[in-house]
């Protein structure tokens, strides 16, 4: 899973605790903070200013992070919790000033697959950095029209309808409509 947060911002506690989670990992590793910024493509204090929680990262950084020490996002994103916690209502990973917002609800190991719920306010926008290779999406709109800007042009969904896209290329979800876009994603391969 892969964005820029230009439009909007983390929150504070998905920064910090995500910030934790990758220094407890390059700890255990060994490794220097050196070492996790050159195999993460990051500059060390954009890594040391994450670890402490005063970096509000896009979401493609903490994925190349998640992969440089062997873990994935939802790892490193969704909050612990006991087998008796039936009911999460999802970790709130990014948020826009206009009200736009992406929850992550949940994620498997293996395979990895992620489960989202976004919604994005009328003329918001949310611009994707591609995944890996063979990397899909699916998108299920619940309620306003969804835009998915891909490299051979838009893709418009109506409430109801669904699609699946190659995310190993740049993509943006736009809602260009008058109310807001609801939409499940599902992440998979990425």
């Amino acid at each position: 899973m892969s964005s820029e947060v230009s439009a909007g911002s983390s929150t504070q506690e998905f920064v910090t605790r995500i910030g934790g989670r990758i220094r407890t990992l390059r700890k255990q590793r060994g490794w220097s903070v050196q070492r996790l910024a050159e195999s993460g493509g990051i500059s060390r204090r954009m890594l040391t200013d994450i670890e402490l929680g005063r970096a509000n990262p896009s979401l493609a950084t903490v994925d190349r992070v998640a992969r440089a020490l062997d873990t994935d996002f939802a790892a490193l994103s969704l909050p612990d919790h006991d087998a008796a916690d039936e009911q999460v209502e999802g970790t709130l990973v990014w948020q826009a000033p206009d009200g736009s917002q992406a929850l992550l609800l949940g994620a498997t190991r293996s395979p990895r697959a992620e489960l989202w719920r976004w919604t994005l306010a009328p003329g918001g926008r949310y611009d994707a950095e591609p995944d890996r290779a063979g990397a899909q999406e699916v998108h299920h709109v619940l309620s306003g029209r969804l835009t998915l800007a891909l490299e051979d042009g838009p893709h418009v969904l109506a409430c109801g309808q669904s699609a699946v896209i190659a995310s190993d290329q740049r993509y943006a979800y736009r809602n260009d409509g008058n109310e807001p876009a609801v939409f499940v994603r599902v992440v998979s391969g990425a």
